[in-house]
């Protein structure tokens, strides 16, 4: 199991066993590189740690605990995890401020402690076993390892892959793998069956802040240099990533504020025009001076696939994923660590869906659901379908969100391929299997008990919740773990998370503009260039690809692809998606990419072959 992670810890490994329980870990040295080895064992010896991630305020941690008593023999954050959990219980964990998961076997007690960071930046998946024993790991490969894990395909997992692009943390593409959700703590006994998940934080957008827009403004810049500071602490090179847009950019702004050397930044281009964001990031690189570093690629990376879907070993057909990875390997070549700009989108109301939720809110507040689904629904079944347009041109879209209720609506735009389309891809068999099991119900229903105000509210905690951890979280996760970096989210630090979920709807979006507050806040850094052109974020021609090198692939999804022959879809449907797509018919790209990922997701976990 431990050698199935060696890209996530290539500079050290250790096990350690006792009658009943092993703990096995890899380590990626950044803090107290000659130090704290793991497994680490308390000063007392009655408590062994294996823990992935950084806990940012550890100095400060370590210097309560020591008051207290403690005592240290490493200058590392893991020994204070230790001591933390020594002195305060299962209370140890708001004072945490950083990403973690790790595992806490209590030697006295004979009790293993699990738990995960607020926002899930750092994966943990657990499975009980046949013989009553648990096992658990940072990624599904290191339980895949174990002879005894049954390799079994859950269905219902196929139906929320389909809907989001991405298995979600409520479910496991195996039977019986769970993953630990965001924000929870397991507490397992020997002889004792598995318990439910504790949730040990969570945020409300229930109270708003008070105060005025220029002192708001000073108290998120502060949260946000608090953030960027505390995650430049290291003992090996680090650096940024920098694409250009307001998020990266307003990171490395602060991080050169707060360095008395040049930042090491990093950007990826694309040799088609369109696609390419490398002048934007050469125009912040310039500003704040940095060492800066850009690799033009070729869009035609497709070849790479096979390594890409091997990397996440559940199906995942976020096409932004190879950039990423991309970019992660470019910055490995002179760093260890790297700052990114992931969270303040979903923290700060930032993606253009937050903007048309808030609108259509309005419509719906206006409009009673008697009369809006009627009439709404009636008009969107005949309006012509145009997902090639502009989103504000896409009147389909629109008209069918506002015949929904709120969640239904932010469900619809947030899912990648809509229930009427997923009903016309499954066999009757597996529309049996799957009953009255809809991928949407779980996001809806989180919406729906959100301590929240308004649907933007709703929307903002579903994402932070839901789309984060499945998606964005999951992302940077495998693919810089794939080259042995540690990537740091600096704006999703909780104090900044908290801060913002309580600003004012006006002070989030704002005359069709997301993230208003940020914007303003850090306009004495950045230009009104960067700050509001308009939003484009990692993309790959996919829909190119399919018609071109990737054709044949696209046809084999119909056929003998593995995919097929777990008798879960109509495989004519298939193929007529298919040849449409690559007749340019219909652009099917997404939910060909998503049927290709899934389909050597498959194969790699065996199943379906």
């Amino acid at each position: 199991m431990c050698d199935a992670l060696a890209h996530r810890g290539p500079d050290g490994h250790g096990v350690w066993t006792a009658p009943g329980v092993g703990l096995g870990h890899r380590r990626l040295s950044i803090i107290d590189v000659a130090g704290s080895p793991q497994p680490m064992a308390s000063t007392d010896g009655r408590a062994m740690l294996v823990f992935n991630g950084e806990i940012y305020n550890y100095r400060e941690l370590r210097e309560e605990l020591r008051a207290g008593g403690a005592v240290f023999h490493t200058d590392g954050d893991s020994e204070v995890i230790l001591a933390a959990w020594q002195r305060w219980g299962v209370d140890c964990l708001p004072r945490l401020s950083g990403m973690f998961a790790f595992a806490i076997y209590d030697l006295e007690k004979r009790s293993l402690f699990l738990a995960r960071d607020r926002l899930g930046v750092k994966p943990l998946f657990l499975a009980p076993l046949s013989d009553g024993s648990v096992i658990f790991g940072s990624e599904l490969k290191a339980l895949t390892a174990h002879p005894l894990l049954r390799r079994e395909a859950d269905p219902l997992a196929v139906e929320d892959y389909l809907a989001w692009g991405y298995v979600p943390d409520t479910r496991s593409s195996l039977k019986g793998v769970h993953k630990l959700p965001a924000g929870h703590y397991l507490l397992l006994r020997h002889d004792a069956d598995l318990p439910r998940p504790v949730q040990w934080w969570d945020v409300s957008f229930a109270d708003r802040r008070r105060g005025s827009t220029a002192d708001l403004e000073a108290e998120l810049l502060h949260l946000m240099r608090q953030a960027v500071t505390s995650r430049m602490v290291a003992d090996v090179p680090l650096g940024a990533f920098l694409s250009g847009g307001v998020d990266s950019s307003s990171v490395v702004a602060l991080m050169a504020e707060a360095s008395g050397d040049p930042v090491r930044t990093c950007s990826i281009g694309f040799d088609v025009a369109a696609l390419d964001e490398s002048d934007y990031a050469r125009q912040v690189a310039e500003r704040f001076g940095t060492d800066h570093r850009s690799r033009m690629v070729s869009p035609d990376d497709f070849g790479a696939i096979d390594q890409l879907a091997a990397m996440f070993d559940e199906p995942f057909a976020d096409a932004s994923a190879l950039p990423t990875w991309r970019v992660c390997q470019l910055a490995r070549e002179t760093v260890t660590v790297a700052l990114s700009g992931d969270g303040a989108d979903e923290a700060l109301a930032g993606y253009r869906r937050h903007v048309f939720q808030h609108a259509e809110d309005r419509m719906r507040s206006v409009l009673p659901s008697g009369l809006r689904r009627p009439l709404f629904g009636a008009l969107g079944a005949i309006y012509p379908k145009a997902d090639w347009a502009p989103r504000p041109l896409r009147a389909k879209t629109t008209l069918l969100a506002l015949a929904a209720s709120s969640e239904e609506g932010y469900a619809r735009a947030l899912s990648v391929v809509p229930p009427d389309l997923r009903d016309t891809l499954y066999t009757s068999d597996f529309l049996r299997l799957r009953g009255d099991y809809r991928a949407e119900h779980a996001l809806q229903d989180l919406m729906r008990g959100a301590p929240a105000r308004s649907g933007l509210d709703r929307a903002q905690y579903a994402d932070l919740k839901f789309w984060l951890p499945g998606d964005i979280l999951t992302k940077v996760d495998r693919a810089s773990m794939a080259v042995s970096l540690e990537a740091r989210e600096p704006l999703l630090d909780h104090r900044l998370i908290e801060f913002a979920a309580g600003l004012p709807e006006a002070l989030r979006t704002r005359q069709g503009q997301g993230k208003w507050l940020m914007k303003r806040a850090m306009r004495r850094y950045l230009p009104d260039t960067i700050l509001y052109r308009p939003k484009q974020g990692f993309v790959t021609p996919i829909a190119q690809w399919l018609r071109g090198p990737l054709a044949g692939s696209a046809r084999a999804i119909g056929e003998s692809a593995a995919l097929a022959r777990t008798g879960w879809f109509d495989t004519k449907r298939l193929g007529e998606i298919a040849a449409a797509h690559i007749a340019g018919r219909s652009d099917h790209s997404r939910l060909l990419w998503q049927l290709l990922m899934l389909d050597k997701s498959l194969t790699g976990l065996g199943i379906g072959g």
